[in-house]
């Protein structure tokens, strides 16, 4: 590792452990002084400078002359149920808050030999590919890339350009219902595409959901990566009832 990534590294690290402590509130009002920082973390102030600046940078803190460096409130997370049915407009309605959907970009891929398998088809068979922005009273929470049958859903792309969602899309389509077979979760560095979308910061921290929904005769019939701001967001897992 060289000096630079190192130093990169540290003041993360700095910057990370502030974070932490703010949200288990063993910081309320104010950071300590930068000297007991420095100590606390086993670093210089020029690095502990550093991530005081980038979480300032994210609204997260706010200097004041004279005073020191303050907290500011945090933005409640958002609640997103994750269960059988798993459907964005009903969960960002149900906190009073505006869901809507944003197309960014759409193609027809071939499906590889994985995917085939996955929705029945033969390899080489075309699939819609959409990337598609969450959006929750304007702000973007999530940014997501779903595969469907071409053969199956022909204007799933228009139909979700119209609507904004997906499962509008999929009722224009002729399926009425759909369930959640399995949902699979890690976490990520934010990428330049989310910093790009997302309008996060550089070092912020995503929720990667890998997930499956079939129809009622559980045939797959989407495949779907959803990058949650985990800073925004709060997902939790229900079970069946």
């Amino acid at each position: 590792m060289n000096a630079h990534e190192d130093g990169i590294s540290r003041w993360r690290r700095v910057a990370d452990g502030i974070r932490s402590a703010i949200a288990e509130g063993t910081i309320v009002d104010q950071l300590p002084p930068e000297m007991e920082l420095a100590a606390e973390f086993g670093v210089n102030r020029h690095t502990v400078r550093r991530a005081i600046s980038v979480l300032s940078s994210d609204g997260l803190l706010r200097a004041e002359r004279g005073r020191g460096t303050f907290v500011n409130a945090v933005q409640t997370r958002i609640v997103y149920p994750i269960g059988t049915r798993a459907r964005f407009s009903e969960n960002i309605a149900r906190q009073s808050l505006e869901p809507s959907g944003r197309l960014i970009h759409a193609q027809i891929v071939a499906a590889d030999v994985t995917q085939a398998k996955l929705f029945g088809c033969g390899p080489g068979s075309p699939l819609h590919r959409l990337e598609h922005l969450a959006v929750a009273d304007g702000i973007p929470i999530s940014r997501s890339v779903s595969l469907f049958s071409a053969d199956r859903f022909p204007d799933i792309i228009t139909a979700y350009a119209e609507t904004g969602s997906i499962t509008k899309a999929l009722q224009r389509e002729g399926l009425e219902d759909y369930r959640r077979k399995e949902t699979r979760l890690t976490a990520d560095r934010a990428s330049s595409r989310d910093i790009e979308l997302l309008n996060c910061a550089a070092d912020g921290i995503v929720l990667v959901s890998k997930a499956i929904d079939t129809d009622v005769d559980l045939k797959p019939i989407q495949s779907i990566v959803t990058r949650f701001l985990a800073d925004r967001m709060e997902l939790v897992f229900t079970n069946p009832d």
